[in-house]
C-alpha cells in the first residue's frame, strides 16, 4: 500500500530505512477494516467498519505489538500478536504495509528509539464479528494488556456524538494520526466530515477540561475533612 502523508511528529521512515537502523527496537500495529452491508447506524449510510483496541491503561490503540527482525519478518511478528490480542489467527501481508515512523519521545525524555510500523489490511466483515469475538474469549492477553476491539464511529451527528466523541478520547502514541490518515487516504470519511469532527472533539476536551477542574476542586475540598 502506498505510504500517506507526513506524520504530525516522530519521523516517516520507508521500510528499509527502518530495518536498516541499528539500537532501535520495532513494533507493529494494523489497522482492521471491512466493508458492511449492515452499517452501524442507518441514519448515516456509511457502509464501512474500522476496528480499534481498547488498552489496558485507558488509552485507544491499534493491535500489535513488539516484534523483533532478527528473528523474525515483520508481518511473522505481527501476525504473532494479533494471535495473542485477538486469539484468531489473521495472517498479515507485505502488501498491506502502509508507513513507519519513529514514537514519540516518552515524558521525560528527548529522543525515541521505537519504530513504529503501520499495517492497514481489509477484512470481510465475518472476520470483523469473528475478531470482535474473539478478543473476549479467546485472546490470552484479553484482561490483562487489551480489553476488547471497539468499532470506530465513522458518522457524526448534530450534537457532535460520533466520530467527534471518539477523537476526543485519550490514544497512544500517534494512533489517532494514523486513523485520521488512512480515513482519508481510503475515503472512509470525508475530509470535511473529519474536520468537522476534529472541531467537536476540541470543543468536548474544553468542556472536559473544566469538568475535570471541578472535580478536582470537589477532592480537594473533601480532602481537607480528613
Amino acid at each position: 500500500m502506498a505510504s500517506g502523508g507526513q506524520l504530525a511528529s516522530g519521523g516517516q521512515l520507508s521500510r528499509e530505512e527502518a530495518l536498516a537502523r541499528s539500537g532501535y527496537r520495532h513494533a507493529c500495529h494494523v489497522m482492521l477494516y471491512a466493508s458492511t452491508t449492515n452499517p452501524p447506524s442507518r441514519r448515516t449510510g456509511n457502509r464501512h467498519i474500522v476496528l480499534m483496541q481498547m488498552r489496558f491503561d485507558g488509552l485507544l490503540g491499534f493491535p500489535g505489538g513488539l516484534v523483533t527482525p532478527d528473528k523474525e519478518t515483520l508481518e511473522a511478528g505481527l501476525s504473532r500478536e494479533l494471535q495473542e490480542e485477538l486469539g484468531m489467527d489473521l495472517p498479515v501481508s507485505a502488501e498491506d504495509y502502509v508507513y513507519c515512523h519513529i514514537a514519540p519521545p516518552r515524558a521525560g525524555s528527548h529522543s525515541s528509539n521505537l519504530l513504529l510500523h503501520f499495517y492497514v489490511k481489509k477484512v470481510d466483515e465475518q472476520q470483523v464479528l469473528e475478531a470482535e469475538r474473539a478478543a473476549v474469549t479467546a485472546a490470552i492477553d484479553h484482561g490483562d494488556e487489551v480489553m476488547g476491539m471497539v468499532r470506530v464511529p465513522l458518522y457524526s451527528f448534530r450534537d457532535g456524538r460520533g466520530l467527534g466523541s471518539f477523537l476526543s478520547h485519550g490514544f497512544i502514541g500517534n494512533a489517532r494520526t494514523q486513523l485520521v490518515d488512512s480515513l482519508l487516504r481510503l475515503e472512509l470519511v470525508s475530509a470535511n466530515d473529519l474536520h468537522r469532527a476534529h472541531a467537536s472533539a476540541l470543543k468536548t476536551n474544553s468542556q472536559s477540561a473544566r469538568d475535570l477542574k471541578a472535580s478536582l476542586a470537589m477532592i480537594e475540598a473533601q480532602k481537607k475533612h480528613y
